[in-house]
């Protein structure tokens, strides 16, 4: 169904494809080049950069989880003139539009890394609120602390801006509505959920961490009632949904929940080019439908 418009918008954002490769699960990208064929995605996130480089936690960092995959790394990152100075100069040789991903433990931090990397040249920031791998309190759980970090980069950058936020929240309506009046582009629904697991031949927990990110399939119905709901709320608040897609049908319903376009994760770690057949599946999903745009399914499913 090659005549089924799939192309997307989030705000001011036009995609070719629906399709986004999140942030932490493509590296920086041009590490994935000879892995996978970017001209399936709309864009790609890179790994999320901080201010000053971050050694992340201690082995053992990552561990399946039932049919799911928990991950504690703690955004291990060289620091954003390290990232400006080696990754950046490479990014226009990858087929794909790269997003940079901005992340820290102060409202100036992030300030920080967002004008290094508009200045080095990215075009469009996503601001990482919600890794559940950092000590301390997560800005993407209260709505004003959302505030003041969506405000700030606003304030410093004129590139459009999408928040990541995190399913942990108590009232994902509240935040996503914080961040769009502080200046938010769109968000992204969602982040990890938090999550354990214990060894029982060891007694000791798999991560070194002990707590960290679960994602994968199980995380869809969750992220899925979070765009279902900020979409009902703000039906005019542009959404990247995000969590456990892996066919062309997920595409499809996080659609239909409200979401203009899809991020894809966990699926790389297993099947590194899943981008090309989730597109496909999308089209021949689309043209058994009946349907000419995707665009034209968003927020369908939602009901009153």
């Amino acid at each position: 169904m090659r005549g089924v418009d799939v192309t997307a918008r989030l705000g001011p954002v036009v995609l070719r494809s629906p399709l986004v490769a999140a942030s932490g699960t493509v590296g920086s990208v041009i590490e994935f080049v000879g892995v996978t064929d970017f001209s399936h995605y709309g864009a790609a996130v890179a790994k999320s950069v901080s201010d000053v480089p971050w050694q992340g936690r201690e082995a053992p960092r990552v561990a399946a989880a039932g049919i799911g995959m928990l991950n504690g790394i703690g955004i291990q990152n060289p620091g954003v003139e390290s990232w400006v100075r080696t990754v950046m100069p490479a990014l226009d040789t990858v087929d794909v539009p790269v997003w940079g991903s901005v992340v820290g433990k102060s409202v100036a931090a992030f300030v920080t890394v967002a004008r290094a990397m508009e200045t080095a040249g990215v075009r469009v920031l996503e601001v990482n609120l919600s890794c559940p791998n950092l000590e301390g309190h997560l800005f993407a759980l209260d709505p004003a602390a959302s505030t003041e970090v969506i405000s700030a980069i606003r304030e410093a950058v004129t590139v459009p801006i999408g928040a990541k936020l995190s399913p942990n929240a108590a009232d994902i309506v509240a935040v996503a509505g914080a961040c769009r009046d502080a200046g938010a582009d769109w968000v992204v629904l969602t982040n990890t959920v938090w999550g354990a697991a214990i060894d029982i031949e060891r007694r000791r927990p798999v991560l070194s961490g002990v707590v960290g990110g679960y994602s994968g399939i199980p995380l869809k119905p969750i992220a899925l009632r979070c765009v279902l709901e900020v979409h009902r709320a703000m039906p005019d608040l542009p959404i990247l949904g995000l969590g456990g897609v892996v066919s062309g049908a997920d595409v499809i319903e996080y659609t239909l929940a409200g979401a203009s376009a899809v991020g894809i994760g966990t699926v790389h770690f297993a099947e590194p080019r899943a981008a090309g057949r989730i597109l496909r599946e999308t089209r021949r999903l689309l043209g058994r439908m009946g349907e000419s745009r995707l665009s034209d399914l968003v927020g369908q499913g939602v009901g009153s």
